[in-house]
């Protein structure tokens, strides 16, 4: 069980993002006009922000425990980042279809921009035997990523909660998870940076 576990973790982040996608697509068809019942959005509001969290949360356990039982395998490693990416970036293009401000919509193709680049690079790279291995500080922005993404859903969605706040609290929340969207783009772009550098170099050795 212990061999399988991480890989299956990562299954069911795969399965999960691809779930509230859909979740969130069927709510932006909603408020374009689709005939969608007010208690099913609702419920896929709800649905998307814990397939979101729990898929989240995944990402860090399978990894973890990959590495604490010695189980890490080749599948994982490739499934592992593929299943990150389609997390993003469907909750990126889940939420501009929502109908997120512009500001997001900038930042998320900022993001999409960079993690579809980097996914290239790779692949003209790999015939050629050469890796561009995964970073601290990569690591480190697609948890900015989650934090910033998962903070704007579960605003952007709070009247489904049925959690009554002062609106200037829920304003600074607002800004605040902006602010954050801002941070993760910044080092998701830096690391984009870090990544042509070191193929750069590779290709030069």
């Amino acid at each position: 069980m212990k061999t399988y576990l991480p890989n299956l973790l990562t299954l069911v982040r795969l399965v999960l993002s691809l779930a509230m996608f859909a979740a969130l697509v069927t709510i932006g068809a909603a408020e374009h006009g689709a005939p969608v019942p007010p208690n099913l959005g609702i419920g896929l509001a709800w649905f998307s922000v814990i397939a979101f969290v729990v898929a989240s949360i995944t990402d860090f356990f399978d990894g973890w425990l990959a590495r604490r039982w010695g189980v890490t395998s080749l599948a994982g490693a490739i499934l592992d980042p593929i299943a990150d990416k389609i997390l993003v970036c469907g909750a990126i293009v889940g939420l501009m279809v929502v109908g997120l401000p512009y500001m997001f919509g900038a930042l998320g193709g900022l993001i999409l921009f960079r993690e579809f680049a980097v996914s290239a690079l790779r692949e003209v790279l790999a015939p050629r035997g050469i890796k561009l291995p995964v970073t601290f500080m990569a690591k480190t922005k697609t948890t900015l990523q989650l934090i910033a993404l998962g903070a704007l859903m579960i605003l952007w969605f709070w009247p489904a909660w049925n959690i009554p706040a002062p609106l200037d609290t829920l304003r600074l929340a607002w800004e605040v998870a902006q602010m954050m969207l801002v941070l993760a783009t910044a080092v998701t772009l830096l690391t984009g940076v870090q990544y042509g550098k070191a193929a750069a170099q590779a290709l030069k050795t």
